[in-house]
């Protein structure tokens, strides 16, 4: 199912918002340092998923949180979530 998540780095306390239709597996490429821009970051954790119908719809609300580029924006949005 495509989902929109946020993962927390566990070593610099750090925000990495992203999308995919494998959650699951790309938390273990964040993790393994598989992705570029979260290489050496890691460990990380989830702290925020939105599930969505299509690849489409999770990528356009990436982007959205993505353009917020606000540490503290992106922290409301993770504390008000349901899911932790």
């Amino acid at each position: 199912m495509p989902s929109t998540y946020i993962l927390r780095s566990k070593k610099d306390g750090r925000y990495y918002i992203g999308s995919t239709d494998n959650l699951k597996n790309r938390l273990l490429q964040h993790n393994n340092g598989q992705s570029r821009y979260t290489k050496g970051r890691g460990p990380f954790i989830i702290v925020y998923r939105e599930d969505y119908q299509t690849r489409s719809e999770a990528k356009k609300r990436e982007y959205y949180l993505k353009s917020l580029k606000s540490r503290t924006a992106i922290e409301k949005i993770v504390k008000s979530a349901a899911f932790v």
